[in-house]
């Protein structure tokens, strides 16, 4: 039983980082404005557009001067929710 749940939080870690990544990679992106319609661009777009919608629209005030601060607010709670289930797990 150890193993399979050290096995599924590692998994989680993992696919957490990842989107991390994707996220930090389409922030970047967005101060390029690259090709719309370029095939990672689109993807990018499609992975992370519901999650920054759902942050602005939860948290209004998180878009000011139109400075969009919503793949802060979601990294920051990615990492939490990181932290929080290693340390439930592990103790």
């Amino acid at each position: 039983m150890s193993a399979l749940l050290y096995a599924l939080v590692q998994t989680i870690h993992m696919a957490i980082t990842l989107y991390i990544w994707i996220i930090i990679i389409a922030a970047l992106l967005s101060f390029v404005r690259p090709d719309p319609y370029n095939p990672i661009v689109q993807t990018l777009y499609r992975l992370t557009e519901p999650a920054f919608a759902w942050v602005r629209r939860k948290l209004p005030f998180v878009v000011f001067s139109g400075i969009d601060l919503s793949p802060v607010v979601i990294i920051f709670a990615l990492q939490f929710l990181d932290i929080f289930i290693t340390r439930l797990v592990y103790g």
